[in-house]
């Protein structure tokens, strides 16, 4: 896959490739930023590109040693994935223990680790040595979330790399060009920080399940309807269950964009498609209840990530909802 292929991240994509054309590519490179951004797919397309046979700054994908890559099965290359919740210093010494074979190909070795803050400490030390000294020419690509939280000395030893969220109408653009729901990517993008994840999330069935609760529970509170029925049966009894933190995160969202009618932004609603019900409630009650509705919410989000009974949590809060 070609670097232009990968949506957003021009700076990135511009900074590895003007390594590949001076022939400066670093000997470890920290790929930094939110899930979502691009930094696996980028990482691939960069291997891909320093060992194309075609192009010097660019995969061409056609290519045996492209499509190798692509396919997963390049002799060079090399993926670290975490097992388990962590990545453990046994994996690090296979991945030397690999390296210590003579290279069929003459050439680079790459090593691609993910979520590369997950490596116990002893795994961290291993690799440090490692990055010291390989043994063979060797890239090293760690990709993390979280580079804080690697070992100073090997983000002294590393080029760091930062991947940005990409700007939502942006997304939003490309995705609805690509014949995607504009009601789901419009609400996908506002909980994604990259167009992969944000495509990934609008075209799960559980998230259109998961909006269509939100919507009907919301709906129900502010009008005082009764919701306990409700609740088991949009979300209790369904897949709902399974993603209570996105039902809340939506539910943010429902309340933010009553907030923004209120304040004269309605060009930044999310749920358009219910923006004439969201108008024609959002001046029922005064700004200040609708914040204090979406702070139970966050509230109630970060109950349930503690293990508090879900169905309890949610009744509690769609009957505060109701009395506020």
């Amino acid at each position: 896959m070609s670097f232009q292929m990968i949506a957003g991240q021009e700076r990135v994509k511009q900074l590895l490739q003007n390594s590949l054309r001076h022939s400066k590519v670093s000997h470890a490179y920290i790929f930094a930023g939110p899930s979502g951004t691009g930094r696996r797919q980028m990482a691939r397309t960069f291997a891909q590109a320093i060992y194309c046979e075609t192009l010097q700054d660019d995969a061409c994908g056609t290519c045996l040693s492209c499509r190798k890559v692509e396919h997963g099965n390049h002799p060079e290359l090399f993926w670290v994935e975490p097992d388990g919740a962590s990545i453990k210093i046994d994996q690090i010494r296979e991945l030397q223990h690999q390296f210590a074979y003579r290279s069929a190909v003459a050439g680079t070795k790459i090593y691609i680790i993910h979520e590369a803050d997950r490596m116990t400490v002893q795994a961290s030390n291993s690799l440090l040595k490692f990055l010291e000294e390989p043994g063979s020419p060797a890239v090293a690509i760690l990709i993390t979330e979280n580079g804080q939280a690697l070992l100073p000395t090997i983000k002294s030893r590393a080029q760091w790399v930062t991947f940005t969220p990409m700007p939502a109408d942006e997304m939003e653009s490309i995705l609805t060009a690509e014949g995607l729901s504009k009601e789901l990517v419009r609400c996908a993008v506002q909980l994604t920080s990259g167009i992969e994840a944000a495509r990934t999330l609008s075209q799960l069935n559980e998230f259109a399940e998961t909006r269509n609760a939100v919507l009907q529970l919301m709906k129900d509170a502010i009008s005082k309807l009764p919701v306990i029925g409700a609740i088991q049966q949009k979300v209790i009894k369904t897949n709902v269950s399974d993603h209570m933190d996105l039902f809340f995160d939506m539910i943010v969202l429902w309340l933010k964009d009553i907030i923004h009618i209120c304040s004269g932004k309605r060009d930044r609603v999310v749920f358009i498609d219910q923006i004439d019900w969201l108008t024609t409630q959002a001046f029922t009650r005064g700004a200040g209840i609708w914040v204090e509705c979406m702070e139970k919410a966050i509230e109630s989000r970060k109950r349930v990530r503690f293990n508090a009974n879900a169905q309890l949590v949610l009744e509690h809060f769609f009957i505060s909802v109701q009395k506020a």
